[in-house]
């Protein structure tokens, strides 16, 4: 019996640090739009980006990112030099250049291009049509990034039209997430 006892808070105790957020690729997520609306979350990175296994290991992993990342996104996870086909707005993105032995830097894949990504890591988030909202650059802590999450999930972002209105916000936000 205590044997028994002792297994069951084990899994209990690793399926609570365990958790780890849906990732799915573009195309599935635009599918998943279509029978249930929902904004898009992507993750773009490159197999040689320090900063992007430190997200990953870091930030990606935290309970509360990966809860609420989960319940109010789609999670996109998007290697901007690989060689997916994704098809957006009637249009396939390849990665035509791409070297599969080349070691380190490879060339972008359109996809990436086409939403300006301009360093990695980048996270960016679509709306719930696919349309793109915005993308954001760098390493981000939990905390850092909760900002982001919660104010494209409300839409506060759309009534950011000045820089002074996003000081002004990001001053007053009040985040939960520990880091």
């Amino acid at each position: 019996m205590k044997n028994l006892l002792t297994t069951i808070a084990f899994l209990a105790f690793t399926s609570i640090f365990a958790q780890e957020i849906n990732w799915m690729s573009m195309n599935e997520a635009l599918d998943a739009q279509k029978k249930e609306p929902k904004k898009i979350f992507m993750d773009v990175y490159t197999d040689w980006c320090g900063p992007c296994k430190l997200l990953d290991k870091k930030t990606f992993r935290n309970a509360d990112v990966v809860a609420y990342v989960n319940e109010h996104y789609y999670a996109v996870k998007f290697n901007a030099e690989g060689t997916e086909e994704i098809r957006y707005n009637n249009f396939t993105y390849t990665n035509p250049n791409h070297d599969p032995g080349r070691k380190g830097r490879n060339s972008q894949h359109f996809f990436a291009n086409a939403l300006k990504v301009t360093g990695y890591p980048s996270m960016v988030f679509f709306d719930e049509k696919g349309n793109l909202i915005a993308p954001v650059v760098g390493f981000k802590t939990p905390k850092q990034l909760e900002l982001y999450l919660k104010m494209i999930n409300n839409n506060d972002y759309k009534k950011l039209t000045t820089a002074d209105a996003w000081k002004k916000y990001e001053k007053s936000f009040v985040g939960s997430f520990s880091n």
